[in-house]
């Protein structure tokens, strides 16, 4: 089975996942912000590759999904060069299998749409699909695949670094959660806060989304780096699938190179 890379350019990492057909191999990670030349990224992505036990010449396609303009062409030139292949971009007019059902499809994010695409054909639909990244997101999709709504809220890291930016002695601090609600300092205070705050918001949006469609069974599936957490300290997440989006960008190309 063709071995393939698939490649999710966040707004703070560039996630990647080596595939052995359906098998994920392995996975990295890059910093999205680091200023790299297309021969960085190429030599880069060859020797992450590689450090999964498959050599980059056996890769036979890359699958990219990016909500970061800035990086793409340096990127891009880099795989095409040392992969000698031409990158499936997620984007407009690539076929997903997930019909976007909202006022301006074109303003979706790539990332939302592979996450829909893994959760809907994973684990059926209706579902909501939650993403704790930079921003965390909520995307509903119907019954037969439609991506019906999404809601977008500021994610952990975002408002972490909004209280230590904006504030005289607040400092910034690791991410996870605090022995108790109960905080007596000021670090497990913001920890507090920050984490406890993000389950309240999931509870609620859940809650509302379930009322406001009427399906109060709807299955709800989250990804992203701490979802995890969040996952293990509430009861409305059913599913905590870590390699969602990578799912989803291996989906996505496959359907295409089965249309090409």
């Amino acid at each position: 089975m063709d071995k393939i890379l698939t490649i999710d350019v966040g707004n703070t990492n560039i996630t990647c996942g080596v595939y052995d057909g359906q098998e994920l191999k392995g996975t990295f990670r890059m910093m999205t912000k680091t200023p790299r030349t297309s021969d960085e990224y190429g030599l880069m992505l060859t020797q992450l590759v590689e450090t999964k036990g498959v050599k980059a010449s056996d890769i036979k396609g890359v699958s990219v999904a990016s909500v970061v303009p800035d990086v793409m062409h340096s990127l891009t030139g880099g795989i095409s060069r040392y992969f000698h292949t031409k990158p499936l971009i997620v984007g407009p007019g690539v076929k997903s299998g997930i019909k976007v059902a909202t006022d301006n499809p074109r303003d979706i994010g790539a990332d939302r749409i592979v996450d829909c695409v893994a959760a809907y054909e994973k684990y059926g639909g209706p579902i909501l699909v939650i993403d704790f990244g930079t921003a965390t997101t909520y995307d509903y999709v119907t019954a037969d695949g439609s991506f019906a709504a999404g809601i977008t809220a500021p994610g952990i890291r975002i408002s972490s670094e909004a209280l230590w930016k904006a504030t005289a002695k607040l400092p910034n601090v690791e991410i996870k959660m605090p022995s108790s609600i109960l905080a007596k300092e000021t670090i497990s205070s913001m920890q507090a806060g920050l984490m406890y705050g993000q389950i309240g918001q999931t509870e609620y949006i859940v809650k509302k989304v379930k009322e406001e469609t009427g399906i109060t069974d709807m299955k709800v599936v989250a990804t992203g780096g701490l979802g995890r957490t969040i996952a293990k300290e509430t009861d409305c997440i059913d599913i905590y699938d870590s390699s969602l989006t990578l799912d989803g960008l291996r989906m996505v190309y496959e359907k295409n190179r089965k249309l090409s």
